[in-house]
């Protein structure tokens, strides 16, 4: 779908999760780069407005309706879409879904799923990636990773663990290439908090409306970052200075930051005052598979998605502080075995 056949010398790439959020926004500034593109996901409606936005930028699209959780869905996309448009030079894997609710309101089929598509996703894609690239000795798998690949937080046990562990392959994968003296190369890229429709689309048994923690970014940030490693190669980019910052303080003081978390993200993920009932989400289904249903890049945080500078940001440090005061405290009393709170 979305399919252009006119004979085209620009290279080529494959995003998956295309069709919206941080997908949709890597697949027009790959476009406007210079590739044609490559749209992997389950959502036929989002995939045929991702590949109208590529043709648009000036680049030749095809989107391919697959579930990445399968493997040969994923190698069939791949296959296909080298068919189409040409060998495959970069490989973004993007796609994720996930639950928001606490470990115990969790069914074990739900985190087995969110780990199937945002783990084995990257495996996955990762994979067929490899089946195009070692023979030619050339080309670039992007992981778009995020902070929680290396902090925990409450709520959000499926893809912590799903992106701890495409953090753990995608290392592991990093130095056989370089033990083969290979030409293919690793990037990874670790969001911080992102303004997409995944807080409409996921599964959610919190009381309150979803949202990022803040400082939010838009998705745009985010394509921007990975295009700068498509460009430049570097093993790992952190995105964003106060992300940054955390992850650096937890490999200091874990303890610390676990309380911290404990402290503020639980209601940090949540609008207060928004209530919204359990809703299936996009698990099993995908959420811009109909007409009318397709969302594009943002969710519906524009007027928050400004980074350290959102002005509710800049005016909660000072609860910042004294969470962190508190947080500390907290730690002191679990060391001394006391209740913590």
């Amino acid at each position: 779908m979305g399919h252009s056949s006119s004979v085209s010398v620009r290279p080529v790439a494959v995003v998956t999760g295309a069709s919206a959020g941080v997908g949709r926004a890597t697949a027009i500034a790959l476009a406007d780069a210079g590739y044609d593109v490559g749209l992997i996901a389950r959502g036929e409606a989002g995939l045929r407005a991702a590949a109208d936005d590529v043709l648009g930028h000036g680049g030749r699209a095809l989107g391919v309706a697959a579930d990445v959780a399968e493997w040969t869905e994923v190698r069939d996309a791949a296959r296909a879409i080298e068919e189409h448009l040409g060998p495959v030079e970069v490989w973004v894997n993007n796609a994720m879904t996930t639950v928001f609710a606490p470990v115990a309101d969790t069914d074990p089929a739900e985190i087995r799923r969110a780990t199937e598509v945002t783990y084995l996703g990257q495996v996955h894609g990762a994979m067929a990636a490899l089946e195009l690239m070692r023979p030619r000795d050339r080309g670039l798998i992007v992981s778009v990773g995020s902070a929680l690949a290396f902090r925990g937080i409450p709520l959000q046990a499926a893809y912590c663990g799903s992106k701890f562990a495409v953090r753990g392959f995608m290392e592991s994968l990093r130095t056989e290439l370089l033990h083969e003296g290979s030409g293919v190369r690793v990037s990874m890229v670790h969001m911080p908090a992102l303004n997409t429709p995944q807080f409409d689309w996921c599964r959610s048994r919190m009381p309150d409306h979803p949202q990022p923690v803040p400082p939010i970014y838009q998705p745009e940030v985010a394509a921007r970052a990975i295009l700068a490693s498509v460009r430049h190669r570097r093993r790992q980019r952190i995105v964003g200075g106060w992300n940054w910052m955390i992850i650096q303080g937890n490999k200091v003081a874990p303890g610390f930051f676990d309380h911290y978390a404990a402290r503020t993200a639980w209601s940090g993920q949540q609008v207060t005052g928004q209530p919204v009932e359990d809703r299936p989400g996009n698990l099993d289904e995908a959420a811009d598979a109909k007409p009318g249903t397709e969302q594009g890049a943002h969710g519906g945080f524009d007027q928050r998605a400004h980074g350290v500078l959102d002005r509710q940001f800049l005016r909660s440090l000072g609860q910042v502080g004294r969470e962190l005061v508190e947080s500390l405290r907290d730690r002191a009393r679990e060391l001394a075995g006391a209740p913590s709170r």
